[in-house]
């Protein structure tokens, strides 16, 4: 049976190469921050320095953490964060409609910042050592931690662009994508002069683009 979005029954892999051709170019640069801050949970973000008495002398033991080796909400936290930005640019593409307070780009570039903000946390407050027997050990940060946040401020800027952008969210499943036209930067002050504007005889496109921003659906074409 059709679900009335393209792709919907094929694949995994076919689904995923034709939802990264569907992406604008805005939200492919999101989808690349997304999948970069997944990928930098790999490398070592803590290192763990322990020191331990044998025979009367002090020796030092260090060792490499990533994230999933220290744990806690921080960490659960830009990991939520990558994959629901996956999940929505998913969705995007394969023309799902829903509507996100403010919209995919105001969301998105409030998670990239989210993902800035918990790594700056971490300077701050790191995880804590442990102590057993004659070893001690005590945890820092490490050069992974601030390839995640390179990747969160990338995040952060797709969004901006995506929002400045102001692409159009499907208004039903499977519905055709529509590009702003070049050079027109929502003239739209307020929504009295956006009506203004949408009542006047025009092209199907424009209409569409017009009821979007404004909340309105006009269906009838001129």
């Amino acid at each position: 049976m059709s679900t009335g979005v393209p792709g919907a029954g094929a694949g995994i892999v076919p689904r995923v190469r034709r939802a990264w051709a569907a992406l604008f170019r805005e939200q492919r640069l999101a989808a690349i921050g997304a999948l970069g801050l997944f990928v930098s949970m790999f490398l070592p973000w803590y290192q763990e320095t322990g020191f331990y008495v044998r025979r009367n002398a002090t020796q030092k033991l260090e060792n490499s953490l990533i994230a999933f080796q220290a744990w806690s909400f921080v960490e659960a936290s830009i990991l939520l964060v990558a994959i629901a930005i996956v999940a929505l640019l998913f969705a995007r593409a394969e023309r799902r409609a829903f509507h996100l307070p403010g919209g995919d780009g105001i969301v998105i570039l409030g998670a990239g910042a989210w993902v800035m903000f918990l790594v700056f946390f971490r300077q701050i407050d790191k995880p804590g050592g442990s102590r057993s027997g004659t070893l001690q050990t005590t945890v820092g940060v490490s050069w992974g931690i601030f390839v995640a946040f390179l990747f969160g401020a990338l995040i952060a800027y797709a969004g901006w662009r995506i929002h400045s952008e102001h692409w159009p969210e499907p208004r039903r499943d499977g519905d055709a994508r529509v590009r702003p036209r070049a050079g027109a930067r929502w003239l739209v002050r307020s929504r009295w002069e956006g009506l203004a504007l949408a009542l006047r005889p025009q092209g199907r496109r424009e209409r569409e683009m017009i009821s979007w921003r404004l909340g309105y659906h006009f269906t009838r074409v001129v």
